[in-house]
């Protein structure tokens, strides 16, 4: 490639100087023109909550002075389109080339297959990169050619592959593309508004975003946490795991450098025999493995975020119970440990992985929640929200993954409360009014005499909440509904056997989608400028989940309390009184569900009632604000009710 070469490196979720392909390439062949765009309108309902939006922010903060320091202007841009802010690009600066680094969500997965075959017709040259995995989905495949369906056997695939040591240094300088065009300021971006500013400086005193932090952050805990590692992460609360996810979620950090991190400290330890340091590194990495592996379900199975994985999950009768969602968004379900998780999330955009699980095992299994409104939650309040890991998380609690939970399993929250946080001191810290609850009830108030409740404070219904379902009720109520999608798939297959028109409804779309555009998939690439690092789209084999099952399986039941400990719970639902009926993302309206082709992506709009039927337009009323703007206003009643 001539040294006069003008590229254009087109910034997303790779916000990194270190190892970052995309930028090594342009960087080597010529001079660049790096550009951010961000565009609202096509993130549509996967649009960043708050407190991710605050990262980004810093990050490109961060960013851009680490390009002016090697000689590069980073141009940020705002509109209404990606495709016609990269046209605009190329006009004003005569690039005749674009280069980035992959993503792998199904929206992106659309637009840059579009944006490619644009610019291909225009004659601009497109390479993309992997910059985000140690290894391309596509990469990664069976004896016969089908797609891993379950991680260990996907995981230990990885593992025995020849690992390519490829990192990129930052390049030593860069020449910037002489060009003018239309630009903003990070402010002018819109990524924070006056209202989230005191409530997001918060946030800087925990962490630091920025490429330069999360390659600290990184040697922090490869040498001195990670040895910890296997004793200390099940433990809620404080710094027990590493906290790279959100450095991971934004491009910060390479992944490379992150296993080749930990897997240099794994042979270190082997030669000193140090078992425990060994454990560490293996479970460790397997966390990064699960990463990679939600990628890899996203990418061969496009549809996980709207519909489960295993087809017979699409008749479960889900409950779309917004008030019950309510209580549980608000840590108000009388169910200390999982109150505790919700509160610490809103507060902070943060919870421990462990309390990610119960609290989504509690929406799914107790409540009978649609778990795509969990994902949306979480999507909307995690400062490390990653669409990819949400999916692989939520369809593994509900039963989704052939080798997720047991859609049977039902785990108590109070036993789960004495195996890790034995103390209290999590429920202490984020539950103020059981502050002074004795260790031994502390994580079931509603067993405790009435004499120690009023010592410690505590008025159940009143400034703490009774448990919003028995769990003895919840467990029955499971079992009906599991044997209810049995039921539903039985008679579906018995119509089609017998060549009967008879429909039956998919319980498990409860949020209705609007089509986006098709991606064609084609055996050899239409772009001239095709090279074997260039992102591919999923392939016709896996576009199609009708044949997978799982198995039935015998009832896991949870163990069994002590019988002084065992006492029903109260079944009336405490809950503040100042509270006012907010509506949330489960309620939202859209238009009619839109048909698509297997070969189609689509998105989450709104949800549907269990039986399959749309949602009264009256119970609709309020979705004119934002689902951020319901959220505040919702702390704000709290507080008021408090």
């Amino acid at each position: 490639m001539s040294s006069s070469s003008k590229t254009i490196v087109w910034f997303r979720r790779d916000l990194r100087i270190d190892d970052n392909p995309a930028l090594a390439a342009a960087a080597r062949d010529g001079s660049v023109f790096p550009v951010y765009i961000w565009c609202p309108k096509e993130e549509e309902q996967f649009y960043p909550g708050r407190v991710s939006r605050w990262w980004l922010k810093q990050s490109l903060a961060h960013l851009e002075q680490s390009l002016k320091s090697l000689g590069a202007e980073f141009v940020l841009i705002k509109t209404h389109s990606t495709l016609s802010a990269l046209l605009d690009c190329i006009k004003a600066t005569g690039a005749t080339k674009l280069v980035f680094n992959h993503l792998y969500d199904p929206v992106s997965l659309v637009r840059d297959h579009n944006i490619k075959e644009k610019l291909a017709e225009a004659g601009i040259s497109v390479r993309s990169y992997n910059g985000d995995l140690l290894y391309e989905p596509w990469e990664i495949y069976d004896e016969k050619g089908q797609a891993f369906m379950t991680f260990d056997a996907y995981w230990d695939k990885c593992l025995n592959m020849q690992m390519e040591p490829i990192s990129f240094l930052p390049p030593w300088r860069l020449v910037q593309v002489a060009g003018t065009v239309e630009r903003c300021s990070i402010e002018d971006l819109g990524l924070e508004n006056e209202t989230e500013k005191a409530s997001n400086a918060l946030l800087g005193r925990a962490w630091s975003p920025g490429w330069g932090s999360a390659d600290k952050a990184i040697t922090e805990f490869v040498e001195h946490n990670l040895c910890d590692y296997s004793r200390s992460r099940l433990k809620v609360g404080g710094n027990s795991t590493s906290l790279l996810s959100p450095y991971l979620h934004f491009g910060e950090l390479s992944v490379r450098k992150v296993f080749q991190s930990a897997r240099m400290k794994q042979i270190l330890w082997r030669r000193e025999q140090n078992s425990q340091g060994e454990e560490s590194v293996t479970l460790f990495l397997k966390a990064v493995g699960l990463r990679e592996y939600s990628r890899y379900l996203t990418f061969n199975f496009p549809f996980t975020h709207e519909r489960p994985l295993l087809s017979n999950l699409k008749y479960f009768p889900w409950n779309a119970d917004v008030n019950r969602f309510k209580a549980w968004r608000q840590g108000r379900t009388g169910y200390p440990l999982v109150d505790a998780g919700m509160r610490e999330l809103w507060a902070t955009g943060w919870i421990h992985n462990r309390i990610r699980v119960i609290v989504s095992s509690f929406a799914v299994k107790f409540l009978l929640l649609p778990w795509r409104w969990g994902m949306k939650y979480f999507w909307d309040t995690l400062l490390d929200a990653d669409l990819e890991c949400d999916i692989l998380g939520w369809q593994y609690i509900s039963g989704s993954l052939p080798d997720g939970h047991e859609l049977e399993r039902l785990d108590s929250p109070q036993i789960q409360g004495s195996k890790f946080d034995p103390e209290g001191e999590y429920v202490r810290q984020w539950l103020p009014e059981l502050a002074r609850m004795p260790t031994e009830w502390i994580h079931h108030p509603w067993d405790a005499p009435h004499t120690v409740l009023k010592a410690a404070g505590v008025e159940l219904g009143l400034n703490y909440p009774k448990p919003i379902i028995d769990i003895d009720i919840a467990r029955e109520h499971l079992r009906e509904a599991i044997f209810k999608m049995w039921e539903m798939e039985a008679a579906a297959k018995a119509a089609t056997s017998d060549g009967m028109n008879e429909e039956v409804f998919d319980n498990s779309i409860g949020i209705e989608t609007s089509a986006i555009p098709k991606v064609i998939l084609k055996e050899n690439s239409s772009c001239p400028t095709y090279s074997s690092n260039d992102q591919r789209v999923p392939s016709f084999q896996n576009g199609n989940n009708g044949s997978l099952h799982r198995k039935r399986a015998k009832c896991v039941e949870e163990e069994r309390l002590p019988a002084d400990k065992s006492n029903n719970h109260n079944k009336q639902t405490g809950t503040s009184r100042g509270e006012e009926d907010l509506c949330s993302t489960a309620e939202s309206s859209a238009s009619k569900r839109q048909s698509i082709s297997r070969m189609s992506f689509s998105v989450p709009r709104s949800c549907s009632l269990s039986d399959g039927r749309p949602m009264q337009e009256c119970e609709l009323s309020d979705m004119k604000q934002s689902w951020q703007e319901k959220i505040d206003l919702e702390q704000t009643s709290s507080k008021n009710g408090n």
